[in-house]
């Protein structure tokens, strides 16, 4: 079979576990309705689902990657999507809303290791220039699942119940388990490899950089994206049966951006990241004046969806910093996400709790993309200081491992 292939069927199997946690992570918001009415619970306590899950992924992705670094790659990714795989079926069997909480937060755990190993094989198996985008094949299987999975699991959830919408990403998880043992290629763990290693990343500046690049930079997308419903029935006044239509163009800009971005990152890394938080910022100003017109929001929402490739970028980046420490430093890109989806939701609200329209929560994003171009200029002045170098052919590529 031709190298390309093995590479594209490789990209195929992680991405599909990328299209599981998409579909749950995405999911989970569209499923709150039900839930809340199955148990007979207000809106506020059944989001709170939401927030065990992103706490599972900050908790787990540090932990499980720090104590397995010693378990070779493959073996750990197939682990880490059948807990995944658990966790979300123990979620459909949930018989309280306080077992649902806890087996949410089962979830997330493997959520940030997986993205970063995932990332990292993939990365491992193409030539160094070609890295970001093979991070950015990983991360389609996430934004394909805000366009398929995610109106899939809810449909099914609707004609069904809430439960079917967990068994449904159960099953795209075991499909995922499958395709990584039949094509993800064996990678032995590296023979200096433990947990004290992969603890040195957290030694490194640049690291620690990299990472508030996106926990600050990341938070205007999740600031709009939570409120981006509100903002569409009580400001653009779109029909109730249009928005899931305005959400899946957000899904094709994330696609597209996944698709197209990495190709430009990897020959210009930081560079790309910046223009990306320009681009972000700028979309993200346009949205208060946007969001008055069915049209012209549904434009900008697709702008600001294929500024999430930033997440690629910075992925990789992590590899070129990191050192022998690849493995943690790849998750805790998940954990910095995590943190600008609870920051940029968290100043949004501040603000509309004085009476503003859902729009400005547009205002607040590019604010927080301004955050992260400071973050962003700082770096790149630490890479000038110290003679770093980010691109890609300056440097061997992943360590396979």
């Amino acid at each position: 079979m031709p190298n390309r292939v093995l590479q594209v069927l490789v990209f195929i199997a992680l991405a599909t576990g990328g299209f599981a946690i998409g579909t749950t992570e995405f999911g989970t918001m569209s499923l709150l309705p039900l839930i809340q009415q199955a148990f007979s619970i207000n809106e506020s306590t059944a989001s709170h689902i939401i927030s065990a899950y992103a706490l599972g992924v900050v908790v787990g992705a540090p932990i499980i990657t720090v104590l397995a670094a010693r378990i070779s790659r493959k073996p750990l990714l197939v682990g880490l999507m059948a807990v995944f795989a658990i966790g979300n079926g123990l979620s459909a069997l949930a018989p309280s809303y306080p077992w649902l909480v806890v087996f949410r937060f089962i979830s997330g755990l493997p959520h940030g290791a997986y993205f970063g190993l995932a990332s990292l094989v993939a990365a491992s198996i193409v030539k160094p220039h070609r890295r970001t985008q093979a991070v950015g094949y990983v991360m389609l299987g996430l934004t394909l699942a805000t366009i398929l999975g995610v109106p899939a699991a809810t449909w099914l959830a609707n004609i069904t119940d809430w439960r079917a919408g967990y068994w449904s990403v159960t099953a795209i998880a075991l499909a995922a388990c499958l395709l990584i043992v039949i094509f993800a290629p064996y990678q032995g763990a590296h023979g200096d490899a433990h947990p004290l290693r992969e603890l040195s990343a957290l030694a490194r500046p640049n690291v620690w950089l990299t990472l508030s690049i996106g926990a600050i930079g990341f938070g205007g997308v999740f600031a709009v994206y939570t409120y981006l419903t509100t903002t569409l029935s009580n400001v653009t006044h779109m029909s109730a049966q249009w928005a899931p239509v305005v959400l899946g163009v957000f899904g094709v800009g994330m696609t597209v951006g996944n698709m197209v971005i990495p190709r430009f990152a990897d020959r210009a890394q930081m560079p790309t990241a910046g223009a990306m938080l320009v681009w972000s910022m700028l979309a993200l100003l346009a949205f208060p004046l946007a969001s008055h017109n069915a049209w012209t929001v549904t434009l900008d929402v697709f702008l600001i969806g294929i500024s999430v490739s930033l997440a690629a970028i910075l992925q990789t980046r992590l590899m070129d910093v990191a050192g022998d420490a690849q493995n943690l430093a790849a998750a805790l890109n998940h954990v910095a996400f995590n943190a600008a989806n609870a920051l940029g939701p968290f100043l949004a609200g501040v603000v509309l709790a004085y009476g503003y329209g859902a729009e400005v929560a547009g205002y607040v994003g590019a604010a927080l993309c301004v955050g992260g171009l400071i973050m962003w200029a700082i770096t790149w002045a630490y890479d000038k200081r110290t003679g770093h170098d980010p691109h890609p052919d300056s440097r061997s590529s992943v360590t396979n491992h």
